[in-house]
């Protein structure tokens, strides 16, 4: 029944078409082509696929040299020094005087 009505309208709707085309026709002069049908895209589909993000991991206090160990701080023979002759002003000199190293690559910064 629901199908025997939709089929009914969709036979009236296109009965309501021409006969506007007929009476633009008549009315005009000019002849009013029949309107065209949309193109059929049910069997076909896009596929769009979104770059994949990498993900970066920065490591703080990693070694710029190797990418791989982490520095670790050592003091150095001349900031020891300082720290026992200047012995109260001397132990800022010892921490200024510090020095990064990779135990990886043995690279020195600082």
């Amino acid at each position: 029944m629901l199908c025997s009505v939709a089929v009914v309208a969709i036979e009236t709707s296109i009965l309501q078409g021409a006969h506007k085309r007929k009476v633009l026709q008549e009315h005009t002069g000019y002849a009013v082509p029949p309107p065209t049908s949309q193109p059929n895209y049910s069997s076909t589909y896009t596929i769009i696929q979104q770059p994949a993000t990498t993900t970066s991991v920065v490591v703080v206090g990693g070694c710029p040299a190797c990418r791989v160990g982490v520095l670790e701080d050592t003091f150095t023979c001349l900031g020891v020094l300082c720290a026992i002759v200047f012995f109260p002003i001397g132990i800022l000199f010892c921490l200024a005087l510090r020095q990064r190293r990779c135990p990886n690559c043995g690279a020195a910064f600082g």
